[in-house]
């Protein structure tokens, strides 16, 4: 099964870039940094989000991005599906910081659990049969609202959402143009999906 062993995050200057992500975040991203003078306006059309167990890991988190230069999107906050905030790096992309859960049952830990890649898509169908094609396979599947594939034993998950929904998930606004300033280190070969989001193969 095809899977996702880094995303690389194009950016003006790379080693400033790299230094914000390690200094908030740690060592232990699967992110590569290069650097890139494409055009890009507005929201670029994907969020990473980084998934902790509980709310008191979201916050340190979020204060250290926040230290580190991020700019707050939305402060941490309760919602129906967990705790939250989103926040916009130096680089220009937009982060949410979530958990599942509402309640701390342990100590604070300044840690994450999981990696999601959330893309957006101007076609649900399309895009799902595109990954399913490329040997992804569905894990979760809500209609035209999300789709969510197995990591198997990539580094981050996969998952689509419809572009104009991002402004109610991630607080920005959808629009843009240009470059999407990343680029997806998948296990199987290089290709271009229907949204624009390239694959670089990395052969493992």
């Amino acid at each position: 099964m095809m899977h996702i062993e880094h995303i690389t995050i194009e950016a003006a200057d790379a080693e400033a870039a790299e230094a914000f992500y390690t200094t908030a975040f740690g060592p232990d991203l699967p992110f590569e940094f290069r650097a890139s003078e494409e055009p890009t306006s507005g929201f670029r059309g994907f969020t990473l989000d980084l998934i902790a167990s509980q709310p008191a890991n979201v916050d340190l988190l979020f204060n250290a991005a926040v230290d580190a230069g991020a700019e707050v999107v939305k402060e941490p906050v309760k919602s129906l599906w967990g705790y939250g905030g989103v926040i916009r790096t130096p680089d220009g992309v937009v982060m949410k910081l979530v958990s599942s859960s509402k309640k701390d049952t342990a100590p604070a830990e300044k840690r994450f659990d999981e990696v999601v890649l959330l893309m957006g898509t101007g076609d649900m169908k399309a895009a799902k049969q595109f990954y399913t094609d490329q040997g992804l396979e569905v894990a979760k599947s809500y209609g035209g609202k999300y789709t969510e594939f197995e990591p198997g034993k990539g580094a981050v998950k996969l998952a689509l959402y419809p572009r104009k929904s991002f402004a109610k998930t991630a607080y920005v606004d959808p629009a843009g143009s240009g470059s999407h300033r990343i680029a997806v280190g998948g296990s199987g070969g290089s290709f271009t999906d229907p949204d624009g989001f390239v694959w670089e193969g990395t052969g493992v």
